[in-house]
């Protein structure tokens, strides 16, 4: 019987053909096993992407014969973002876990002086938990919520939502590109103490949470929806908002909330979230535009979100560790 033997490279030329089958593998699990909402990239699409660039991938090859690989990216955000660690089968899985995780953490070096690592182990990746935390990561419990459309249930809490009576001088309306100042610093001021500025550390200043932003309403993020993004005015000063975006085909997403430090305490996350949930669902049942869903995320112990998310008609789907590692010291 021949000795198992390992060894981990940069996807190239050489072994992209014959990487063809571990990649379709992960392609054919990625929704039922990897809580994909979409169906990833083909793997034309793939090696065109790590081609340009765009993500870098670290195949682990067994006897020459590719059985694993990682991807990442070092551009998009201030952070690198570990994407996917995706194994065929079973067998000796952490031992290539470990692997792949080792020449990745050699691949970054330079990049890990000044940026965290981000990692969210959606999926059955939940189970490397242990192993990479053998390697410094540290991690923070995200839930998936979802409102589904068309769901009796859902729909009936939210029409019977009971909000609590605005003061003078608040109101709500859509949003409009004149209020991205306004939306940069409360943003910031709302987020860049919170356990979210772990693991994406442009929270933690203005020109990082403006970059948050801009990619928010560049359509970067997804399909921007100003029309369904609600905020809200004191004074006719935007003081509170929540954002609204489209990440694919039907399926809507919620990637912010926040109000400004002096205006919190009076429920008005309930009222801006009211208001664009209201909008997906008159809009879906007009026909103007059809959305399957609106989804969100939270952390699985702030239990004042998951209380408010529930009244409005929202329910847990999965949670999972969003992992993250800080930057190396010097």
């Amino acid at each position: 019987m021949t000795d198992m033997t390992y060894e981990t490279e940069l996807l190239n030329g050489n072994i992209s053909k014959i990487f063809a089958g571990v990649y379709n593998d992960f392609k054919a699990k990625a929704v039922s096993e990897y809580k994909f909402e979409l169906e990833p990239l083909s793997y034309e699409e793939f090696i065109d992407a790590v081609e340009k660039k765009y993500m870098q991938c670290v195949v682990l090859k067994e006897n020459d014969i590719p059985t694993a690989f990682l991807v990442y990216t070092t551009s998009i955000s201030e952070a690198v973002e570990l994407n996917l660690i995706h194994c065929l089968g079973t067998e000796d899985e952490i031992i290539k876990v470990k692997l792949l995780i080792e020449k990745f953490l050699e691949l970054t070096e330079e990049e890990r002086r000044n940026k965290v690592v981000s990692y969210p182990m959606i999926g059955h990746q939940s189970v490397f938990t242990a192993e990479i935390a053998k390697f410094g990561f540290k991690y923070i419990g995200q839930a998936i919520l979802r409102f589904m459309l068309g769901n009796a249930s859902s729909e009936r809490t939210l029409e019977n939502m009971k909000l609590t009576p605005r003061p003078d001088g608040y109101k709500i309306v859509s949003y409009d590109d004149s209020f991205r100042e306004d939306a940069i610093r409360v943003i910031h001021e709302s987020f860049q103490d919170t356990q979210d500025a772990l693991f994406d550390t442009r929270f933690k200043s203005m020109e990082g949470t403006e970059d948050i932003l801009n990619k928010i309403v560049e359509n970067v993020y997804g399909e921007f929806l100003p029309d369904v993004t609600s905020v809200l005015l004191y004074k006719d000063s935007p003081v509170g908002f929540a954002f609204a975006n489209v990440t694919g085909g039907d399926i809507a997403n919620i990637p912010l909330v926040a109000i400004e430090k002096e205006h919190r305490g009076h429920g008005f996350s309930e009222h801006l979230l009211n208001r664009s949930i209201k909008t997906i669902v008159d809009w879906t049942k007009l026909g103007r535009r059809v959305f399957s869903e609106v989804n969100v995320t939270t952390e699985t112990n702030n239990y004042k979100a998951l209380k408010m998310y529930r009244k409005i008609g929202f329910r847990e789907d999965f949670c999972y560790p969003q992992a993250y590692l800080l930057p190396k010291k010097k």
